[in-house]
């Protein structure tokens, strides 16, 4: 349950730091007070979406603070242990978010995201406004109300998916097999055709760069000839460099008889006259074998070219061209013999589809004998809420073997709610016939049903007695005490009863501040709550008016 709320800074409220009880506690106040703000704020620190609007205006940043006391076996624990946020059977979750669209959030001293918060929250509190009404009315939502009163619902939805996990496991083995006959023949065509090519290239790792660098020599064989016959002009040339080492090495032999230094600097001269003659004979080779031919040059610029066609194709160097044709090879391979295997699978799928089919029909058949159940408890709690002629029904669209959906892990059901308020009217869909107050109604029917089944501790109201007075606004606040029995209620009410029936009351109000308008909220005792009776009344603070608050109240006292 929700135990307290601290707000600061959020639209008219400054700061205000409510305490509520496990029963039913009730938020009133005139239009336009800031009613909607206390829940704005709760929904802010359930997860909500944010935004700057909501900041008071000149402060820097909102903040809200929620205290939760929650069972250790509970889901929003089990929830926390899986964010690995240790929980001591309190729950303390705070917010903030400033003007620069910056926000933190913590759970337990833990900062988490809107995402994780959320995934927390919504096993603590349900919140309920009009829109929530006309989310019951789209059929999409009413399947998973009825899967809410349905215990074989969650085994069974848990099987079709296994199943339906399975089947597409197979289909995507299929797919690798090329499909069916057709298809697998039209990729044995194709990965036949591309192996050859690539086996006809006979490539060899490295080979590219070779037949680069040899294009390079032949585009430039001009300038490599000049300058091998300059380097050989300098070196073997009368009066070159090799004659004149040879020149200074005799000169130093001479004299190598009288020093180990002389002897040592003509040893050095005769090994670079040898290094010399040895790199002239070298140029001399280069010069030789170096001349243009054109064959060559045109078998090298082929080879390059088919080499760039390939990488087009299958890869961006001559390694990923050899690794596309041995993977295309096994997938030949696996394709020559997958005939076998690709029946094999889809006598599997079909099998599958049957064991699918076969779990919808269970579902549906489960689904039915709930929704019975649901349609009649709900009926019961209509007419507790001065609906005696009300019917409510199930409608179940059929299906067979042919247009069951078998892609689903929620089965094949397509439903509608069908709903008459008055006694001999026909059923028709919910969003056609019901009006606003009787969808309030229809709705706190449903959530006394589904109370003892969800798990969460605190449900909120906001104003869902709209447009309902008199003995059907009393039906709805012994609903209410009902509900609160065991599951904490907050409600936003403008209904005198509903006030009455309040174990802890709550006045909204708005008052100017140094020239601010401030929302504040006010714990109401015993007197405060019969004052803020007679003023929804409307009759006047007169001793009737007190007398019938004073008599209201008796009648919820429990």
């Amino acid at each position: 349950m929700l135990e307290r709320l601290a707000i600061k800074n959020v639209a008219l409220i400054e700061s205000a730091d409510i305490e509520f009880c496990p029963g039913l506690n009730i938020l009133s106040g005139e239009t336009g007070s800031g009613k909607s703000v206390i829940l704005d704020s709760l929904n802010f620190v359930l997860g909500g979406k944010a935004d700057k609007n909501m900041i008071r205006y000149g402060a820097d940043e909102a903040f809200v603070r929620g205290e939760f006391c929650v069972p250790a076996e509970s889901a929003a624990v089990k929830a926390l242990e899986g964010l690995d946020i240790e929980c001591d059977g309190e729950v303390v979750i705070t917010r903030r978010y400033n003007a620069e669209g910056k926000g933190a959030i913590k759970i337990n001293g833990n900062a988490v995201n809107a995402g994780m918060l959320r995934g927390v929250t919504r096993h603590l509190v349900d919140v309920y406004g009009q829109s929530e009404h006309f989310a019951l009315l789209s059929e999409a939502n009413q399947l998973g109300v009825i899967d809410g009163r349905c215990p074989e619902a969650a085994r069974l939805k848990d099987r079709l998916a296994v199943l339906i996990s399975e089947k597409r496991e197979c289909r995507t083995k299929l797919q690798k097999l090329g499909g069916n006959d057709y298809e697998r023949a039209s990729r044995l065509d194709l990965l036949s055709y591309q192996i050859k090519e690539i086996d006809a290239a006979g490539l060899v790792p490295g080979e590219e760069e070779e037949l680069t660098a040899k294009r390079r020599i032949i585009e430039n064989t001009e300038k490599i000839a000049s300058s091998i016959g300059g380097a050989l002009n300098a070196l073997d040339s009368d009066g070159g460099c090799a004659d004149g080492v040879s020149l200074a090495r005799r000169m130093m032999a001479g004299v190598a008889e009288f020093g180990d230094d002389y002897s040592a600097v003509a040893d050095r001269l005769d090994s670079v006259e040898a290094e010399l003659r040895d790199i002239a004979d070298t140029l001399s080779d280069m010069a030789d074998g170096l001349e243009f031919d054109g064959e060559e040059a045109k078998r090298v610029e082929d080879r390059l070219d088919l080499i760039r066609t390939l990488k087009k194709k299958y890869g961006a160097d001559i390694e990923g061209i050899l690794a596309f044709r041995a993977k295309a090879g096994e997938e030949y391979e696996m394709l020559c013999d997958g005939e076998e295997l690709a029946e094999k699978l889809n006598t599997r799928i079909q099998e599958l589809d049957d064991a699918i089919f076969a779990a919808c029909e269970e579902l549906t058949a489960a689904r039915k004998t709930a929704a019975a159940k649901f349609c009649g408890d709900v009926v019961c709690e209509l007419k507790s809420l001065n609906m005696a002629g009300a019917r409510f029904d199930v409608l179940f669209e059929a299906y067979d073997r042919q247009s069951a959906d078998l892609n689903s892990s929620s089965g094949s059901d397509r439903i509608k709610f069908m709903f008459s308020a008055n006694a001999g009217e026909p059923l028709k869909p919910l969003n056609k016939v019901i009006s606003g107050g009787e969808l309030s109604r229809f709705m706190l029917s449903i959530k006394a049903c589904l109370k003892d089944l969800n798990g969460i501790s605190t449900y909120v109201f906001d104003e869902i007695d709209t447009g309902i007075s008199g003995v059907t606004a009393h039906s709805v606040a012994r609903k209410f005490v009902d509900i609160a029995v065991n599951t904490q209620v907050i409600a936003v009410s403008h209904l005198p009863q509903i006030c009455a029936a309040g174990d802890k009351n709550f006045l909204i109000s708005k008052s100017e501040r140094g020239g601010s308008t401030v929302t504040s909220v006010l714990p109401l005792d015993d007197a405060g709550k019969a004052d803020e009776i007679v003023r929804l009344t409307g009759g006047g603070n007169t001793e009737a008016a007190r007398k019938h608050a004073a008599e209201l109240i008796a009648q919820y006292k429990r």
